[in-house]
C-alpha cells in the first residue's frame, strides 16, 4: 500500500458471495502481515456470525483461526435478540477507532452488503423492531403469499424491492415493518454515496470475490452445507429449538440453513428435501450478494476461483 497519513489510509474490505472463500483469504493477509510485524484485526460483516450458539450453520471462525488474529462482532447478540445496519456501522466506527489507537490496522470481511453499504454510505438510525407490526406482516404472508408482500413493497419503496427475492421474507417483512411504522421507505434511510455526512469519513476499498463461473460457486455452496451436517448442524438448531426465547420467525433462526433445519425437525419435510432446500437457499442469497457486488462502484474484483494472497497485495500495494 503507498504511503498514507495513518487516519486517511484506504481500510481494506474483502467481500463476496457466500462459500466465495474470503474469510480465509483474509486470514491469509493476516498472517502474511503479523511475518511483517504489522498487525491486523479483523471486522467480521456478517448478520449471521454475530449470533451465539450459531457456529456451524454460520461458517464462523473456529477458536484456531481466531487465535491467528482478533476477529471482532462474532457472538455479540443472543439468538433472541435483533441486530440491524445502523447498529453495525456503528460498531465497526468504533472498532476502527480503537484499532487504529492500538496501533493494528482494521480489515473488513464479510458478505452482508447491507452492512457494508451502511458503514461505507452512511445510514440515519432505523426505528427499533415493532413486534405487533411484525405479527401482522407474518399473517398477511401466510394467506398471501410472500411475493404478494414483495409487491405491496415495491409500490411504497421500490428502490429496496428492486433488490430483493419475491420470497426473501425477512427482508420484506423488515422493509414493510419499518415503512408501516415511520410511513418511510427503507430505502430512504441511506444516504446518497458521497454525502458529506456519510459514515465518518474513514477512506475504504472494496475488494470483491467474484465468481467467473456460477456453477463453480454453487458447487462449493453444495459442498460446504454437506459438510455443515456432517459435522452437527441438525444437532446444533436441535438444540436452539431448546430455547422457550426461540422461535422460527426470528430473524436468527431465518439465517439460511437454520430456517430449512428447523423445518426439517418440525417435520415439514425429510432429510433429503431439507438438504436441497438449504442449498437453494444459500444459492439465492449468493445470488443477493452478487448482484449488490456488481453495481459497486469503485471496487477492486478478484474472480473467485483463482484468487489467492499474491493477487490480494498486489492490489492492496497499489492503493
Amino acid at each position: 500500500m503507498k504511503p498514507h497519513p495513518p487516519d486517511l489510509s484506504p481500510i481494506i474490505c474483502i467481500a463476496g458471495p457466500t462459500a466465495s472463500g474470503k474469510s480465509k483469504l483474509a486470514l491469509d493477509y493476516a498472517q502474511s502481515q503479523a511475518a511483517r510485524g504489522l498487525r491486523l484485526e479483523l471486522i467480521c460483516v456478517d448478520s449471521a456470525t454475530i449470533y451465539k450458539d450459531m457456529d456451524i450453520g454460520t461458517a464462523k471462525p473456529s477458536l484456531a483461526e481466531q487465535a491467528i488474529c482478533p476477529h471482532h462482532l462474532i457472538n455479540i447478540r443472543d439468538p433472541s435478540e435483533s441486530y440491524n445496519a445502523g447498529e453495525f456501522a456503528r460498531d465497526a466506527t468504533r472498532l476502527i477507532a480503537e484499532i487504529r489507537a492500538r496501533g493494528a490496522e482494521p480489515v473488513l470481511v464479510g458478505g452482508t452488503m447491507l452492512y457494508f453499504k451502511a458503514l461505507i454510505d452512511g445510514i440515519d438510525d432505523l426505528p427499533t423492531a415493532d413486534l405487533v407490526i411484525r405479527a401482522a406482516i407474518d399473517q398477511e404472508a401466510q394467506s398471501l403469499g410472500w411475493p404478494a408482500l414483495h409487491a405491496s413493497l415495491a409500490r411504497h419503496d421500490p428502490v429496496t424491492a428492486a433488490r430483493l427475492s419475491p420470497n426473501d421474507s425477512q427482508r420484506i417483512q423488515r422493509a414493510l415493518e419499518v415503512y408501516r411504522a415511520t410511513g418511510k421507505p427503507l430505502s430512504s434511510y441511506f444516504k446518497p454515496k458521497g454525502s458529506p455526512q456519510a459514515a465518518s469519513g474513514l477512506a475504504f476499498q472494496l475488494i470483491a470475490m467474484e465468481p467467473q463461473s456460477r456453477s463453480s460457486l454453487h458447487e462449493r455452496i453444495a459442498a460446504r452445507f454437506d459438510s455443515m451436517l456432517a459435522n452437527g448442524l441438525v444437532d446444533e438448531v436441535r438444540a436452539l429449538k431448546l430455547h422457550a426465547d426461540l422461535h422460527a420467525d426470528l430473524p436468527s433462526m431465518r439465517c439460511v440453513g437454520y430456517r430449512q433445519v428447523w423445518g426439517f425437525l418440525d417435520g415439514d419435510c425429510n432429510e433429503s428435501d431439507m438438504r436441497e432446500r438449504g442449498i437453494a437457499a444459500t444459492r439465492q442469497l449468493a445470488k443477493r450478494q452478487l448482484t449488490w457486488l456488481r453495481g459497486w462502484k469503485g471496487k477492486i474484483s478478484m474472480p473467485s476461483e483463482t484468487a489467492n494472497l499474491a493477487m490480494l497485495l498486489k492490489h492492496i500495494e497499489n492503493l
